[in-house]
């Protein structure tokens, strides 16, 4: 039996909902996640636990915030999503979490930018750290926004990770990599430090996302 888009987006992100709370990349009541449909956006609730999303917790918004035809209240992180699709038009869905590798890394306020796995080169060129803004506040947005240009990845500082792409799948893989990266990095220091890569060797993993 053929599915509607709308459910079917849902469905993907009750999935990957599923899977980012077996890692405990969203403990509890934390983070948020949305998909475009349309010229609007499908966003989890406000209050929603993504690791056991129903059908329920989840609104489409219009790009002012608004809800349509509905009275549930989305995420408080709305416009930090909105302003994210706004500059990057190519992207159609956004992760929002709190895993323990990266969120490490933004409550040190510490950046992801120095090139020394490969990988992450690769798929982010780097994480850069946005300042601290208090959580669902225009600050927040202001803040973070001034990267979504340059950068699929942004660590908040004192909170946690949000990554975009053209699909929910490519964002979910990429917070894998993310975390695990911050992960090993962290390792790295118990074992001296991370040797970085040189800026030619950072320019060369660049050049092949162009093969």
């Amino acid at each position: 039996m053929m599915i509607c888009k709308k459910t079917k987006l849902q469905n993907d992100i009750i999935e990957i909902g599923k899977r980012m709370s077996i890692r405990n990349y969203t403990p509890g009541y934390s983070g948020n996640i949305s998909v475009k449909h349309g010229n609007n956006i499908i966003i989890t609730t406000s209050g929603s636990s993504n690791g056991y999303l129903t059908k329920n917790d989840f609104v489409e918004i219009d790009y002012n915030g608004t809800p349509i035809n509905s009275r549930k209240k989305p995420s408080s992180e709305k416009l930090l999503h909105i302003e994210f699709y706004k500059q990057r038009p190519e992207f159609n869905a956004i992760i929002h979490v709190h895993p323990a590798g990266l969120s490490a890394f933004a409550s040190a306020n510490k950046d992801l930018l120095k090139p020394i796995m490969a990988e992450n080169v690769f798929y982010f060129g780097g994480i850069p750290l946005a300042e601290y803004g208090l959580p669902s506040s225009n600050t927040l947005v202001e803040n973070t926004s001034k990267y979504f240009k340059d950068y699929d990845a942004i660590l908040m500082a004192n909170h946690g990770v949000i990554i975009g792409s053209k699909t929910l799948e490519d964002a979910y893989q990429k917070l894998e990599i993310a975390e695990e990266y911050a992960k090993t990095v962290i390792y790295t220091k118990i074992l001296g430090g991370a040797k970085e890569l040189s800026q030619e060797d950072a320019n060369n993993i660049l050049a092949l996302r162009n093969n």
